[in-house]
């Protein structure tokens, strides 16, 4: 079984400008994935939902949940990297399989990224 635990997630303002100093991005209409290798030996997610994009605070949560839950399911698959979820205006309007779908999509094309396929 795999958790979300604290280690797994990017918490200081240090971590993320880490990533946003050179980073590799992939991108939907709606998702934006943002990521650098790291040094820890494991993978490490981080969240910048604009109140400007997702105005309700429940709506953020729930992309939030809807990301955690899809990354502590799959991170034994990702590489040793630090990433950064952004989220455009659209987002709301998707269900949550809708938002997964995505999700699989753009870790799938950062894999293929980061292996060179």
């Amino acid at each position: 079984m795999f958790v979300f635990s604290r280690n797994l997630r990017l918490l200081k303002s240090s971590h993320f400008d880490y990533v946003f100093q050179e980073p590799k991005l992939v991108s939907s209409s709606t998702i934006i994935i943002v990521g650098r290798l790291n040094e820890k030996g494991h993978p490490r997610i981080g969240f910048a939902i604009a109140k400007k994009n997702v105005k309700l605070a429940h709506e953020r949560n729930r992309i939030k949940r809807l990301i955690k839950e899809y990354f502590r399911l799959h991170q034994n698959k990702f590489l040793s990297m630090d990433f950064v979820i952004l989220v455009k205006k659209g987002i709301v309007d998707l269900d949550n399989q809708e938002i997964i779908k995505i999700l699989g999509k753009l870790w799938l094309q950062y894999y293929r990224l980061e292996r060179g396929y």
